[in-house]
């Protein structure tokens, strides 16, 4: 017997990257994301909307020199951005050491088929972290 892991679609391979092209990367993921739209301090400034996935499906292919990191509060979350043009195109999520979170606009066109929001209410991070799926979606 398939058990609905088996029979999800199989991922697509994205490619994608920041503004002035000094980070590319590539990841595998559903051509319809799943994407988080969370209310924290940083994500509401950046307007930080991302997909999770497992650190085994994201592959920096350049820039890994141009990237530095912003952090605060916990130090958990590792806001990755380009020193360059200062974009944020992935990222590792506090509720998601394990995996990446990637910003779907920050993908290359022709491979996403269909984007789903969800709300992440990071303002009350502990009690939406108890209620959320989002930390399986780093899981293999």
């Amino acid at each position: 017997m398939m058990s609905s892991k088996d029979s999800s679609p199989p991922d697509t391979l994205h490619t994608g990257g920041c503004h002035c092209g000094a980070v590319r990367f590539q990841v595998l993921a559903p051509k319809r994301l799943h994407v988080y739209n969370c209310n924290c301090s940083i994500c509401m400034k950046k307007q930080n909307k991302h997909f999770v996935v497992p650190k085994s499906k994201f592959t920096l292919l350049q820039g890994e020199d141009n990237i530095t990191t912003y952090t605060f509060n916990t130090r958990q979350a590792q806001h990755t951005f380009c020193k360059t043009c200062g974009v944020q195109s992935f990222y590792t999520p506090r509720s998601n050491p394990d995996g990446y979170g990637v910003a779907p606009h920050c993908l290359d066109p022709g491979t996403v088929e269909h984007v789903t929001e969800e709300g992440f209410d990071g303002q009350n991070w502990e009690k939406q972290i108890e209620v959320s799926d989002i930390r399986s979606k780093s899981k293999e």
